[in-house]
């Protein structure tokens, strides 16, 4: 019994650590993110081009646009629109995609539609996060926590608002659109 009780607080302390040292490797992945850097000119980056052949090989005709913090491919993937976002160092930060508010977990539909009843669904937008890169995204001209993330654009009359909903359906305010 006592060997029990000593096995049990060994794999207690065990546990403790483990969940500890990775929400320490956490924060400092968060520490080592990269600041968002603007980019000069009006050229889409060459080296981005080249890395957008790497990614994506099967799309040929994408179109171009340099942002002032991104260099962004829009091509069609499987019939849909999504635009590939590159920063600085020609990385993809990540895509996003057009999608149906029925593409949204059940969960958050309720909710939004208990929230924000009486408003019109507009565009649904899916951003799906490179876990690889470590620069900071930004939509809607405001910087978000880099993990995969519907945002949803309402109306009601002539306030406009988007609503940024996890992949588990938890819905929060995001941010107002004019």
């Amino acid at each position: 019994m006592r060997k029990l009780v000593l096995l049990s607080a060994l794999v207690l302390a065990f546990s403790t650590t483990i969940v500890a040292a990775q929400t320490t490797m956490k924060k400092e992945k968060r520490q080592e993110r990269k600041e968002l850097r603007k980019l000069e000119g009006n050229e889409v980056n060459a080296r981005s081009q080249d890395q957008f052949a790497m990614d994506f090989p099967k799309n040929t005709n994408p179109t171009w646009e340099r942002t002032k913090n991104f260099d962004e491919a829009t091509f069609m993937k499987d019939g849909k629109s999504v635009t590939a976002y590159y920063d600085y160092d020609a990385i993809l930060v990540g895509t996003s995609t057009v999608k149906a508010f029925s593409d949204l977990p059940k969960k958050a539909q309720k909710a939004i539609g208990d929230k924000y009843k009486g408003y019109t669904q507009k565009a649904v937008i899916f951003y799906d996060n490179n876990e690889d890169s470590n620069s900071e995204m930004v939509l809607y001209n405001l910087p978000f926590e880099d993990a995969d993330n519907y945002f949803v654009e309402l109306q009601k009359d002539a306030k406009n608002v988007v609503v940024k909903v996890t992949t588990n359906g938890q819905v929060t305010y995001f941010a107002d659109i004019k």
